[in-house]
């Protein structure tokens, strides 16, 4: 744990006690901070009183008392409204800050020689696999690496700094709405596309949110392959800000300071093939190796180093994870693709697939992934999104499964009676919701059906 100074004897309002929430209250109380903490929901309001912190109705309390308010990033700041804890901050001049922010301020007051290595990635698609891509690279290459953030450990539940430490963090458009100082030696946005923008009223404020990360930053990787990335890396560099581009596209490669494909990665004069990177196919992640270089290089890896980094990593469940092969027909679990432009980088991972989709969707479905419907060997829909997605995938070959085992069965028989290599590829362009807690469930659902169906089918 990251204990936080700055508040000693001062009472700090917590409201949300989730992970978040619980470890922000841990790491106030360990630097001299008084946490007062609420949440709506029981549970949560009964393990805090359980660790013995102060418990106490926010909505009655008096708020000319507190320091600060740490909000869950779960809460929304300013849309659809402000959560009423905000209201009640805002109306005693009370800072409103998240975990993000006390984090950032915690290293901010060790001496300089004391401070740790920050790298921060955000990004709408690929920033989980960016970070633990950047992790593993940092850590084959022998430094002292702590992952977390919005992937895995909260922020503050990570190791205490040292010197020698490198964080490697990723963040939410939520955690960096609630960022004033956060600074990291090493910044990067991936890629932008609409997300998440009920809570942030519009593309507008969802782009804002995300360019937070570069307001203190010492090195912005910026990727241009859509007008929100260029627009950004066009603003830092009239800043006069030292800021490297990233590209996928050919079509606007000329003058980027990393260009990747598929097998294939460009630093400048340098070119590094990566056809032997098994869990990174594809374009979008030879972006995401090309920022992991770009990242290594930047807090002292070497070339060597970062190059077998990258050829050696593993992959992450449920991110184009291979998930079991039979009679060539491999199994693909991409549960994390919970919109279009995720479930694009699979599809166009691959010539020919039997598609599993479908969820809660997303505004816009999945009209804008129809340029790849004709790899689509045939879809197999699920859950509350199948009738639309049935609608828009029109006269390509499709089919209402409803349920996941039921579009296993049915993608596996088709796979198997077409011959030869095939993909059963489970990306859904939805979020999880309507059957399942979140996308690792999901995911781990599939994995069953699969390996169900490969039992059922075994000698």
């Amino acid at each position: 744990m990251i204990p936080v100074p700055g508040f000693e004897g001062r009472r700090v309002a917590v409201f949300g006690l989730g992970r978040s929430g619980i470890t922000a209250a841990r790491a106030l109380k360990a630097g001299g901070a008084l946490p007062v903490l609420w949440d709506d929901g029981v549970s949560g309001r009964m393990q805090a009183e359980a660790e013995g912190f102060v418990v106490e109705d926010l909505t009655t309390a008096d708020w000319s008392d507190f320091a600060a308010l740490v909000l869950s990033p779960g809460a929304p700041l300013t849309h659809p409204r402000p959560h009423w804890s905000v209201d009640k901050a805002r109306e005693a001049g009370v800072e409103i800050i998240g975990d993000l922010e006390l984090f950032a301020r915690a290293l901010a007051a060790l001496p300089g020689d004391e401070r740790p290595r920050v790298v921060a990635i955000t990004g709408t698609n690929g920033k989980s696999t960016t970070t633990a891509l950047i992790g593993w690279v940092l850590k084959q290459a022998g430094l002292t690496v702590h992952v977390g953030g919005n992937i895995g450990i909260g922020v503050l539940a990570l190791p205490e700094p040292t010197p020698d430490t490198v964080y490697v963090i990723e963040c939410s458009s939520y955690q960096l709405d609630l960022t004033t100082t956060f600074a990291p030696d090493v910044a990067m946005l991936t890629n932008i596309t609409p997300d998440h923008l009920d809570r942030h009223g519009g593309m507008e404020g969802y782009v804002a949110a995300k360019r937070r990360i570069f307001a203190h930053a010492g090195l912005p990787l910026v990727g241009v392959d859509e007008a929100a990335g260029r627009a950004a890396a066009d603003g830092l560099k009239r800043e006069g800000r030292d800021t490297r581009t990233v590209t996928t596209s050919p079509a606007s490669a000329q003058g980027e300071d990393l260009r990747a494909t598929p097998g294939l990665l460009i630093a400048g004069d340098v070119r590094i093939d990566l056809t032997d990177a098994l869990a990174l196919p594809g374009r979008h992640n030879a972006q995401n190796a090309a920022f992991a270089y770009a990242a290594a290089r930047a807090v002292g890896v070497s070339h060597e180093q970062a190059v077998e980094g990258l050829l050696t990593f593993p992959g992450l469940a449920h991110r184009m994870e291979p998930a079991a092969e039979q009679n060539g027909v491999r199994f693909i679990n991409d549960s994390k693709a919970t919109n279009a432009d995720a479930a694009r980088q699979a599809l166009s991972s691959y010539e020919r697939v039997f598609w599993i989709a479908g969820g809660r969707a997303k505004d816009g479905g999945i009209d804008s992934l129809a340029d790849l419907f004709p790899r689509i060997a045939r879809a197999y829909l699920i859950g509350e999104a199948a009738p639309d997605f049935a609608r828009a995938l029109g006269d390509t070959p499709h089919v209402v499964s409803t349920t996941m085992e039921a579009a296993v069965q049915a993608a596996a028989a088709d796979a198997a009676a077409e011959g030869g290599p095939a993909v059963v590829l489970l990306s859904p362009a939805a979020a999880s919701f309507d059957q399942y807690p979140d996308f690792e469930a999901r995911g781990e659902a599939f994995r069953a059906a699969v390996l169900a169906q490969i039992s059922a089918k075994a000698p």
